[in-house]
């Protein structure tokens, strides 16, 4: 998303978030490749394995998603269908692309809440016998309300292009 008209302070902001986002999704997935290249390793040359790393690794592979969802809502590079709105004229394009905004915050902010439902009703389970079900599970609703978030900024740029305020490329 275009950080040009937005205040420097939450530009920056933005990009530290989206540092600290490539970051991590970088060290789950360097992480998870490791783990699951040592369990192969192990069981088929010493006949062995690392305790509990299938399940970690499927932990690992939610919060991977999560993250990469998160990742592509960016700058909207996600799964949409927009067959009709690349032959609109600019203005009603960027106008189209609000409501659809619009529209994803509203998933995006549901599913965060089902989420925190979700987690609330885990409590007292643990993963791995020590780590609270909860801690595991944040992900979810943190990476929806991030999306959510995202998608509010960009619905504020696509309303910008609609109004003519705003160049569109």
């Amino acid at each position: 998303m275009p950080t040009r008209h937005l205040p420097p302070a939450l530009a920056r902001l933005i990009r530290i978030v989206t540092w600290i986002e490539n970051a991590l999704l970088i060290a789950l997935l360097a992480l998870m490749v490791s783990l699951a290249g040592a369990q192969i390793l192990l069981r088929n040359l010493f006949d062995m394995s690392i305790l509990d790393v299938d399940q970690l690794l499927r932990l690992l592979v939610l919060w991977v998603a999560m993250l990469g969802a998160v990742a592509a809502s960016r700058e909207g590079k996600h799964i949409r269908v927009d067959v009709l709105a690349r032959w609109l004229p600019g203005r009603i394009r960027a106008g189209t692309q609000a409501l659809t905004d619009i529209f994803t915050i509203a998933v995006c902010l549901v599913l965060a809440w089902q989420a925190l439902r979700f987690i609330r009703a885990e409590v007292g389970v643990t993963a791995f016998g020590v780590l609270p079900g909860w801690a595991a599970e944040l992900i979810l609703p943190a990476a929806f309300a991030l999306i959510a978030l995202r998608y509010s900024l960009l619905l504020a740029h696509h309303v910008r292009q609609s109004l003519g305020r705003e160049e569109i490329p």
